[in-house]
């Protein structure tokens, strides 16, 4: 009897859905300062990712460019993980590089964001994104 009382407890703990992450002021769709770009940042995992949800025809045929078939559906952040006040890191994809680097996101206010990307932490680039909506 215990090793069925037992059983049942695994079993309808097992059934509980996990959490879910926490909602985050990064979460949302960001444009890039040329607004030629258009990310909406989720929960992936544990962490947030940013997956391009659209895209101009110029910022695609600059992709295809370097070899991507189709901006739209890229994951450009990944595993972004908060690490202090409005203040998050993970890696950025830079089609240009064909890779990813490090990045830093930082929020300056409730609808702008700096999103910073740094290769070999001496070639860096950072974009004011602003929320969509």
């Amino acid at each position: 009897m215990r090793t069925m009382i037992l059983s049942l407890a695994a079993a309808a703990t097992l059934a509980i859905p996990a959490p879910a992450l926490a909602a985050s002021p990064i979460e949302g769709l960001w444009t890039n300062h040329k607004k030629s770009v258009v990310v909406r940042i989720a929960p992936c995992g544990r962490n947030w990712c940013g997956e391009v949800v659209s895209a101009n025809a110029r910022e695609e045929a600059k992709a295809a460019k370097y070899g991507m078939d189709d901006l739209e559906g890229e994951t450009l952040l990944t595993a972004l993980r908060p690490t202090g006040a409005a203040r998050w890191k993970g890696q950025v994809y830079v089609p240009k590089l064909g890779r990813k680097v490090g990045s830093t996101v930082t929020m300056t206010s409730r609808n702008q964001m700096k999103v910073s990307g740094c290769f070999a932490g001496i070639i860096c680039k950072t974009q004011l994104w602003s929320r969509v909506g």
